[in-house]
């Protein structure tokens, strides 16, 4: 059985989470060169789509790192990108494991890691980030496989640039890399200790019922697995954080809260009716009969 690394925290402090940075966005670079922690032992969820080049990557983790007392960062789709505009030319596998060195030379929590424990506002509770992706198991209705859904996402126009930019070497496909990862991590989970809450961060929900708020459905094959969908459930979790839609809000799944933390493209948080809250509190007290509601539903990037 894992025990997971105990670091000291304040009883004032508290665990926060903010994903789908985007810092290749001047506004929204602006925000993340403003945001400090409120205490010095506060710890922060980056749990991913912080930027598409790696130098892009490095600045705003780097930037973290030197202001929270601990960083956690789960890999979202546009870190794994290979991009034109990025001088780091990796693809797939490759790619994630350059930026996990990275993140160890600045201190910051991967999912190669020992997930550490908070033991601050909220805890004990193990921060567990994970890497599972997605494949093609959400799929829109009445399609049956995974080419059905590619097929009607195709005839809508409505198609995720992953399909250009993310590859999955040296896996067949983002689909075998999805799967092979999440039993790597499902294997990891059932070695935690049960008697001690998790805290998992995933970029992806790890249920398909955050996704129907999407204006395009078709949107979300890429978005998640079925393989995931009682982990929830099955382990001893608390709370669920995730990104990717860029509809933040809090939702509620079988008694677990889930909480999207999401920033998101200018374009979209200048939109809704108030300024965003950015930073999100993980383990805050609430219940299933007073759940949060997004502003609006938002198409994913």
């Amino acid at each position: 059985m894992t025990t997971p690394a105990r670091e000291p925290s304040s009883a004032r402090s508290s665990l926060w989470a903010i994903s789908d940075l985007h810092v290749s966005h001047r506004e929204n670079r602006c925000i993340v060169e403003s945001l400090h922690p409120p205490d010095p032992n506060d710890w922060l969820i980056v749990a991913g789509d912080v930027a598409e080049r790696v130098a892009d990557i490095q600045w705003a983790l780097g930037l973290f790192a030197d202001r929270f007392a601990r960083v956690v960062w789960a890999p979202g789709n546009h870190e794994l990108w290979t991009h034109s505009s990025d001088e780091v030319g990796l693809r797939g596998e490759a790619r994630y494991l350059h930026l996990v060195r990275m993140c160890r030379r600045l201190g910051v929590v991967t999912p190669e890691d020992p997930y550490p424990v908070w033991t601050g506002q909220g805890g004990p509770v193990t921060v567990a980030p994970l890497f599972v992706g997605y494949d093609y198991t959400f799929r829109p209705a009445g399609a049956r496989t995974k080419e059905q859904g590619l097929a009607y996402a195709q005839s809508t126009g409505v198609v995720c640039s992953d399909e250009f930019l993310l590859h999955s070497d040296p896996y067949p496909g983002v689909d075998e890399w999805c799967r092979h990862r999440a039993a790597l991590t499902e294997r990891r989970l059932a070695d935690c200790s049960p008697d001690l809450p998790l805290v998992l961060v995933n970029h992806y929900p790890l249920v398909r019922a955050p996704t129907r708020a999407l204006r395009h459905p078709e949107l979300a094959q890429w978005c998640g697995t079925e393989a995931t969908a009682q982990w929830h459930r099955r382990f001893n979790v608390v709370t669920v954080v995730y990104g990717h839609l860029h509809i933040p809000r809090t939702t509620w799944h079988d008694g677990v809260r889930f909480e999207e933390v999401s920033l998101g493209h200018p374009v979209e948080w200048q939109a809704r009716p108030t300024p965003p809250g950015v930073l999100r509190r993980v383990l805050l007290t609430g219940s299933p009969e007073t759940p949060e509601t997004p502003d609006s539903p938002i198409p994913s990037w």
